[in-house]
């Protein structure tokens, strides 16, 4: 198959994911929908997007988990089970490990309300010299919810961010206490309104920089 017949198929899997991701979908699944062999479909998916399908499945539901949590008064467990999840606390362990704040905590920063210090930041040990990192956010469009700044160990936003904060519009910005070290830097905020189909809120704008 040509590169471009394989990016079509891997395209038509994602809008697979895209508009199922709250059913049971399986590898097996998605290869059919992209009529490849599975592991064709596994080697291919992963060369193109740089992540496995299942992967790329969870991102898409913690995504959604996201925006339920800041646009909607559902409960945890209902949102849980929207977006796929049979058990609440999968759901809660895996949000957890992915986004680095349970759902409620999430909820709460997404708001601009406080987060205690052990829902938020990883708590680093004495022995690591502490510093100051700052800023300023210009976005190019406006936004709908606070932006959250926050350092990362890796470039694929996953797990506790080693220090952030979130500010409640573009401007300066400060974080305290960043142990010593070389960190992924990532802005993240929900577009107010762009020229698209896509419901407000529901499109994030980001931006992110390696090696702070």
């Amino acid at each position: 198959m040509g590169d471009k017949l394989l990016e079509s198929l891997v395209r038509q899997a994602i809008g697979t994911i895209r508009e199922r991701y709250e059913e049971p979908l399986s590898l097996d699944l998605l290869a059919r929908t992209a009529t490849m062999s599975k592991f064709h479909f596994l080697r291919t998916f992963r060369d193109i997007t740089g992540v496995t399908p299942i992967r790329f499945l969870a991102a898409v539901r913690m995504d959604e988990a996201k925006r339920l949590l800041f646009a909607t008064s559902m409960t945890v467990a209902e949102i849980s089970i929207q977006v796929g999840y049979s058990s609440l606390g999968t759901f809660t362990r895996r949000f957890t490990e992915c986004v680095g704040l349970s759902p409620t905590a999430y909820r709460r920063a997404s708001r601009g309300i406080a987060v205690a210090e052990t829902e938020g930041s990883r708590p680093w040990s004495t022995g690591h010299q502490l510093g100051t990192l700052s800023g300023t956010v210009q976005a190019t469009a406006g936004t709908s919810s606070p932006i959250f700044i926050g350092l990362l160990e890796r470039r694929i936003p996953k797990g506790r961010p080693v220090a952030f904060t979130t500010v409640s519009e573009p401007g300066p910005w400060r974080l305290p206490d960043v142990p010593g070290g070389t960190w992924h830097l990532l802005v993240a905020a929900r577009a107010e309104q762009l020229p698209t189909d896509e419901p407000a809120g529901r499109i994030l704008l980001i931006a992110t920089a390696d090696e702070v």
